[in-house]
């Protein structure tokens, strides 16, 4: 395990973990963009196959709590691989820069907690809209999310009807109610318009194994079409490879679990 900070990575997130993975853009057309979006010009990155013919399949990559930092962009490039489009949109941008900010604590006080849903998912729309027109294609619409956003993606699977599926990497469940997250994913499992896969760790101490099947609870009786899976041994970021939480069995598995999801509903 190394404490020395890599570039590209969030202040917060270290230490970073030997185990860190980087894929390469050789065969990929990536890099930073900008997206319009409700009178504000949003920064993204984006990544996707660099010899691909017509319009690609669209994934919307919803930021960890650390921002766009460099792992949410080698997921982006991990996707591009499998024959995306993925966009990982700056969604704090208007409320601040997460690499001000050293410790987790001071980075949810400070800017996280500042950032509306109502605002995120809005701009996921024009995420969606700009992908349509750089060479996505607008009805295989997807998204994944991780930790803060792994909450986000289940919102934005009751609130964009034209998204295929969804999958939620141990974003949080339930929660205290505030202005700007007014509902959790447990609140709007009767509003799901698309399939979600929810990813989770059994050894998670900030998402209990009750808050999981209280949310399981609530999609059976919603008869919603989605599916939780808990990986016993694994915790909080299980595939957050840069962090010492990273367990790399249950990560490829969510990966191919993921993948599989994708596939199964993207065309429908």
């Amino acid at each position: 395990m190394t404490t020395t900070k890599q570039p590209g990575f969030a202040p917060a997130a270290s230490p970073l973990a030997s185990t860190t993975v980087h894929t390469p853009e050789e065969r990929l057309i990536a890099g930073e963009t900008s997206i319009p979006t409700q009178g504000d010009t949003m920064p993204a990155y984006h990544a996707r196959p660099k010899d691909a013919e017509g319009p690609l399949p669209i994934v919307i990559v919803v930021q960890e709590i650390f921002g766009v930092h460099e792992h949410i962009r080698d997921l982006c490039r991990r996707l591009a691989l499998e024959g995306y489009l993925a966009v990982a949109p700056e969604l704090y941008f208007r409320q601040g820069d997460p690499n001000d900010f050293a410790d987790v604590p001071t980075l949810f006080s400070g800017l996280v907690s500042k950032v509306p849903d109502a605002q995120v998912l809005a701009d996921l729309d024009h995420v969606a809209n700009w992908a349509a027109r750089n060479g996505g294609d607008a009805h295989q619409l997807l998204v994944t999310g991780f930790c803060w956003g792994g909450r986000i993606a289940w919102l934005y699977a009751a609130h964009n009807p034209q998204l295929k599926a969804a999958v939620a990497w141990y974003g949080k469940l339930t929660g205290e109610k505030t202005l700007n997250s007014p509902k959790h994913p447990v609140d709007i499992a009767t509003d799901l318009t698309a399939p979600v896969l929810g990813l989770y760790g059994a050894q998670d101490t900030g998402i209990s194994q009750e808050s999981v099947e209280t949310m399981r609870q609530a999609l059976r009786a919603a008869n919603a079409n989605a599916e939780i899976i808990v990986y016993p041994e694994a915790g909080h970021a299980f595939n957050a490879d840069y962090r010492p939480s990273y367990h790399a069995e249950s990560a490829a598995d969510g990966w191919q679990r993921m993948l599989a999801w994708f596939a199964q509903y993207a065309k429908k």
